[in-house]
């Protein structure tokens, strides 16, 4: 896929991959929705290399997913704040979740609980207009003329 000719496509799901197609890209959403900002939080969370943490974060500042404030003045220093557009990936990154709990789970596995009720969170996409579960019903992709 040509990132540069993506965002010129009308199909969503190659426009969102386009950047969010790298697994560190997620994998530094995941981090920065459970509350990690600094750049050597991520850095030892995810065993990254600096290098591609610091491309990685650019972008997702530049997709304003992330919002890059100064936490330090000596020495400067940097957090990564997620944005709402960042926030609103959290249900597609548990929705990720519940598939590889399904599909590609074995073993011990991480869970998310609700804080307030310590209960474990099962996702579900529902669709807002007709109430039905998304994947239960046939659906049709209506291009734009």
């Amino acid at each position: 896929m040509n990132s540069r000719n993506a965002s010129a496509t009308p199909y969503p799901i190659e426009r969102s991959l386009a950047f969010l197609g790298d697994a560190w890209t997620i994998l530094i959403l995941r981090d920065a929705n459970s509350g990690v900002t600094r750049f050597d939080q991520f850095k030892k969370n995810l065993g990254i290399a600096p290098t591609i943490l610091a491309k990685r974060l650019a972008m997702l500042t530049d997709e304003r997913l992330l919002e890059k404030r100064l936490y330090s003045e000596r020495p400067p220093r940097d957090e990564y704040v997620l944005t709402p557009a960042g926030r609103d990936f959290l249900p597609v990154l548990l929705m990720i979740a519940a598939w590889g709990k399904k599909h590609r789970g074995a073993g011990k596995l991480t869970r998310f609980l609700d804080a307030e009720f310590g209960t474990e969170i099962k996702p579900t996409a529902i669709d807002a207009v007709t109430g039905a579960e998304i994947g239960t019903r046939a659906i049709r992709k209506l291009s734009p003329e």
